[in-house]
């Protein structure tokens, strides 16, 4: 999955375009723009150096539809609005773990302070949340280097491979 996150000014709302796997592309209004790192790409950087498949976009990944989402080209799969449904419902609380995530490390990367028992409560090892602080300092130097009309562009994880089913398994 690929996102295109395009640099507005004035903090008016950045629209992504996400374009899936499966030939499904979006656009996606979302709070930030200017010279501060949108929330959605906060997200993506974080989620991404975390390899958090399950947060908001692993979800988006997978065929969750967020309500800021507006379908812009290519053929949803049979019953996407059931499975997106499904997959919110499924993962309420890893999408939570992941919006603490991202704002605790966004807060790290402003030099904001964030008390021992937030950090203790993310269950992220020490490291690498500190390479996602890192990650996140250099995504913001980027995008305030962008002029208004100009793209960052966030290649999404691979999907993990399956493994093979048998034949004779195979419903």
């Amino acid at each position: 999955m690929r996102m295109t996150y395009r640099r507005t000014a004035d903090r008016r709302p950045v629209e992504t375009l996400v374009e899936r796997d499966d030939g499904v592309v979006f656009a996606m209004r979302g709070a930030g723009g200017g010279a501060g790192l949108p929330h959605d790409l906060v997200h993506a950087v974080v989620e991404t150096e975390l390899q958090v498949r399950d947060g908001v976009w692993g979800c988006a990944a997978d065929g969750v539809v967020w309500g800021s989402m507006r379908h812009v080209s290519g053929r949803r799969p049979p019953h996407a609005a059931e499975r997106s449904a499904r997959l919110k419902r499924e993962r309420t609380a890893a999408v939570q773990r992941a919006e603490l995530v991202a704002d605790v490390a966004a807060r790290l990367a402003r030099g904001a302070e964030v008390l021992p028992s937030q950090l203790a409560a993310l269950d992220v090892p020490p490291a690498r949340l500190e390479a996602a602080v890192a990650a996140l300092r250099i995504a913001a130097e980027r995008w305030a280097e962008l002029t208004p009309g100009e793209d960052h562009v966030v290649e999404w994880l691979p999907a993990p491979r399956r493994r093979a089913v048998p034949a004779g398994r195979r419903r």
